[in-house]
């Protein structure tokens, strides 16, 4: 689909809840196999210790969150943990690192992190906060699969969450990002406080993007005591689920992620977000440092609900595909 305004999108959100779980079911059956979840791994490089004021986030230095800083690790720690990923089935490994963004001389062994992940057969993913000059070219040279750089909310809403830096500043990441030749790994955060019109309008920022991005993590807030969001009332889980359908149908071929939060998402709710188009989870214990489900809580759901991790490379449904909805 095209790329569509705010008010089109927020269209989307008020229509009737089986109507619009039927219309983005149809959409992901036409573009995606629908019981496959493409499996990642996230793994904190470097914690802690963030200049950056982002109001949900347990890693800014500013905020008593009980998160230690810890050194960047090492390469050869880092390909210990993505062999224990790829054992446990995932395609993707992600690595993240609490920086506002990266200096030359953290970013080398980063990209020696790179290489050793994608000499495993795993696709490589890396969140560093902003980049500049050259450095989405240097992460390219390194065989970089995706950049993660999340927009996070609505233009309007964003001075609401984070006032260190513009929301602008993350577009122009991402324009460096594609302008190398990665592809964008981009979606937001959800439950901070903001109205429906704000999710729309992240919804529809992201459509914008030219082109759309390939992965849309969305992110349910995770409310950490001691940062500013930590007592902020919970959104109703429908909505979430609106949310993630209303994406599937603004961004048709993209990858939805069910990121943060899902710990805390019972069985029902997750069965709902995968009908309604998301086809895409991060397996292992923890999110950077929030807890996430453990595998084999996991593969149970999967069992139950007739769903299979994805294999490496798989984007499109396969020729031969329902694609009617029925």
């Amino acid at each position: 689909m095209s790329a569509m305004t705010v008010d089109q999108v927020n269209v989307l959100f008020g229509l009737p809840f089986n109507d619009l779980l039927h219309r983005a079911h149809v959409v992901h059956r036409q573009n995606f196999d629908p019981n496959a979840v493409q499996v990642s791994t996230l793994l904190s490089i470097k914690t802690g210790g963030c200049s950056e004021d982002c109001g949900y986030c347990s890693q800014a230095a500013r905020y008593h969150t009980g998160v230690e800083s810890q050194p960047l690790m090492s390469v050869e720690e880092v390909s210990d943990a993505a062999r224990a990923a790829k054992a446990n089935g995932a395609t993707r490994f992600c690595m993240g690192a609490a920086w506002r963004g990266p200096k030359q001389r953290d970013l080398e062994p980063v990209l020696d992190m790179i290489r050793a992940v994608r000499s495993l057969g795993l696709e490589t993913c890396v969140t560093l906060g902003m980049l500049h000059d050259d450095q989405a070219r240097q992460l390219a040279e390194a065989g970089l699969d995706y950049y993660n750089h999340n927009i996070d909310t609505a233009p309007d809403f964003y001075a609401e969450v984070i006032h260190t830096h513009r929301w602008q500043d993350r577009i122009d990441t991402l324009n460096l990002v594609r302008q190398a030749g990665i592809k964008v790994c981009s979606g937001g955060i959800v439950g901070m406080g903001e109205a429906r019109i704000d999710r729309a309008g992240l919804i529809a920022q992201l459509a914008a993007l030219d082109p759309q991005p390939e992965s849309v993590p969305i992110n349910l807030l995770v409310r950490i005591p001691g940062t500013p969001l930590g007592d902020t009332p919970a959104l109703d889980p429908i909505e979430f689920v609106r949310t993630i359908a209303v994406t599937r149908l603004v961004l048709e071929r993209s990858f939805i992620r069910l990121s943060a939060g899902r710990r805390e998402m019972p069985e029902e709710l997750q069965a709902l977000c995968f009908f309604a188009g998301a086809n895409s989870i991060f397996y292992g214990e923890r999110l950077l440092t929030t807890p996430n489900p453990q595998t084999d809580r996991d593969l149970a759901l999967f069992e139950k609900l007739g769903l299979r991790p994805m294999s490496p490379g798989a984007a499109v449904a396969e020729e031969g595909l329902d694609k009617t909805g029925s």
